[in-house]
């Protein structure tokens, strides 16, 4: 029998690792496309979507094989020549339904430090972009990808959960704000000018700053961004010059390795002359090096810092917090069937099939004996065995339509076979992939 197709997540979160780890196992950008790759060429393996951010590292794979988990886990071993032993204890792995409502939750902003965050919707997206760019999701993640961000469009339309608009970003400014009474007369150095770069820069506008630098490594990036706070961009290789300017930074980069190091905050302290430096670090892997936060006038915060701030800005969220999951169990119930319709459509189609064969033949036998019988009563007698039979056929299919854990959908898959006597069923069809324009059916 053909392995059954398996949905399965492996990863670790905030909620499961200390920065230092997630940011162990970040997949840079520019390597991800490699990653995504090497996950695809792995036998059994169909779909491959990797989701990493500051806060997260996911790999999602549409599997044919029975252990999927355990070819993730290889895959985060030798890409990134860690041994297995030094990051398994931080690692969840969620299965089938249990990975489709995963996922949900993470879309929704369900599963972030900040609750109900929407940064990590644009994430999502743009790691199942890449995917679908590197032509490693097929049918089954194309449709699941994008279910997942209408389920999270739903969930914040019809829901508060993201009352006050709050980000990392935003609470890193609100951290901000808490040393010091107001931003007015402070000038901050954001480096960075992604999308996290971008809300950041926002709230700091919103709170009053009026003297602004942005960096990133695209000056004209850092130009467009700072034109619309009224800010000033500076060059990327003038960090340690600009550091010393500042009062406040945040650093929000993509890079692989620090972009701040220790011997730069202590040439800037010296420069200010007693004046302290506040940097919020809120990169993964981090951007400045963290020793830097043993120098006297120094405050150093990472991305885990933030919790403590976020912990007083969720309370009226999580007073949403049941209606959103309702929304993301009748949602998951939805794939999983429309999912369970892949699995179990040849099976259904012989099932057909096989009762209509059988009502043929009986039928034929029967109306051979009486060649009197009138037109009518031979058409009556027809639609009475298709009634008969379209009943006996309802249960069983709706039985292995229901959605439920793989586990279980496949004992009432090889059931249903042995019951009505059917053959080992054939691998499915493998229809064309959609792009990622597709537009999800109902």
């Amino acid at each position: 029998m053909t392995t059954p197709r398996t949905i399965q997540v492996v990863g670790l979160s905030h909620h499961t690792a200390p920065v230092e780890m997630r940011e162990a196992l970040a997949f840079p950008r520019a390597r991800l496309p490699e990653a995504l790759a090497s996950m695809r060429a792995v036998e059994g393996v169909e779909e491959v979507v990797i989701l990493s951010t500051c806060n997260r590292v996911e790999v999602y794979v549409c599997a044919r094989a029975a252990q999927g988990d355990a070819l993730v886990r290889d895959l985060l071993t030798n890409f990134h020549g860690l041994s297995a032993e030094s990051f398994e204890r931080h690692l969840y792995t969620r299965e089938g339904m249990d990975a489709v409502a995963h996922l949900f939750r993470v879309a929704a902003g369900l599963d972030s430090m900040v609750l109900g965050e929407a940064q990590v919707t644009a994430q999502v997206k743009a790691a199942y972009e890449l995917a679908a760019a590197e032509r490693t999701v097929g049918r089954v993640f194309h449709r699941l990808f994008q279910h997942s961000l209408s389920v999270a469009k739903r969930v914040r339309t019809s829901t508060d959960i993201d009352s006050g608009r709050a980000s990392v970003g935003s609470v890193a400014v609100q951290l901000a704000q808490r040393i010091f009474e107001t931003l007015a007369d402070r000038t901050v150095l954001l480096i960075g000018a992604g999308q996290i770069g971008e809300v950041v820069l926002r709230s700091l506008h919103t709170a009053g700053a009026q003297t602004t630098l942005v960096a990133n490594r695209t000056f004209s990036r850092a130009d467009a961004l700072a034109r619309e706070c009224g800010g000033t961009a500076v060059h990327f290789e003038q960090l340690p010059e600009n550091l010393a300017r500042a009062d406040i930074v945040i650093s929000s980069t993509d890079a692989p390795h620090y972009v701040i190091h220790r011997a730069d905050v202590e040439n800037a302290l010296r420069i200010r002359r007693g004046r302290s430096l506040f940097l919020i670090d809120i990169a993964v892997p981090r951007d400045i090096e963290p020793s830097a936060a043993e120098l006297p006038g120094c405050y150093l915060y990472n991305v885990d810092d933030l919790q403590l701030v976020v912990e007083e800005t969720i309370s009226r969220r999580k007073r949403e917090l049941t209606r959103c999951l309702a929304t993301v169990d009748e949602e998951t119930a939805k794939f999983m069937r429309w999912a369970r319709g892949l699995e179990v459509a040849p099976t259904i189609v012989e099932l057909r099939d096989s009762l209509h064969e059988l009502k043929r033949q009986e039928l034929s036998a029967l109306l051979n004996k009486y060649p009197d019988l009138p037109v009518e009563a031979r058409v009556e007698i027809e639609r009475t065995a298709d009634r008969l039979v379209n009943k006996i056929l309802h249960q069983p299919i709706k039985a292995l339509q229901e959605p439920s854990s793989d586990e279980h959908g496949r004992g009432v898959l090889a059931a249903a076979r042995r019951l009505f006597g059917l053959e080992q069923p054939p691998a499915p069809p493998a229809p064309p992939a959609p792009g990622p324009s597709e537009k999800e059916q109902p």
